[in-house]
């Protein structure tokens, strides 16, 4: 499972689809309706919030944004609840795992789609997801490098 911290803009086709999926997945074991994953450690800076399944489904909502602009058809109403529209809440990310995140992501879209590398590659400043706001900081010991 990834919940990525960078923007879903720059993700593939694949990878969005992937990410939809993934963290409907998450919603489910943050409102605890599934077994599996209650421990995976990418869910603890959610989990870490007031009413961790408000921010997993404003964190949904912008990847069905992303989708409704690239045409695709993924189903809002899987998104149980979110934030308050205009919410300036945001979780914490730190600055080098935002980096960390873009590095691992050009690496898997220079070897699956050429076309979205090319798109990346020269990016200078990486967006985050919506949810997240960078702070100085080093990658997450959660991070499997």
């Amino acid at each position: 499972m990834r919940i990525w911290s960078v923007h879903p803009k720059y993700l593939d086709a694949k990878g969005l689809v992937a990410l939809w999926r993934e963290t409907l997945l998450a919603q489910h074991v943050l409102l605890g309706k599934t077994k599996g994953y209650k421990n995976h450690p990418q869910l603890d800076r959610f989990k870490a919030q007031s009413d961790p399944a408000k921010f997993i489904g404003s964190y949904l909502s912008a990847i069905h944004a992303e989708a409704l602009l690239r045409g695709y058809n993924f189903n809002r109403a899987k998104i149980i609840r979110k934030l308050p529209s205009g919410s300036t809440v945001k979780i914490k990310v730190h600055r080098d795992q935002l980096r960390y995140e873009f590095e691992h992501l050009k690496n898997k879209l220079r070897k699956r789609s050429s076309n979205d590398f090319a798109r990346i590659v020269t990016t200078v400043k990486i967006q985050p997801h919506p949810i997240f706001r960078v702070v100085p900081g080093k990658v997450e010991d959660w991070e499997k490098r």
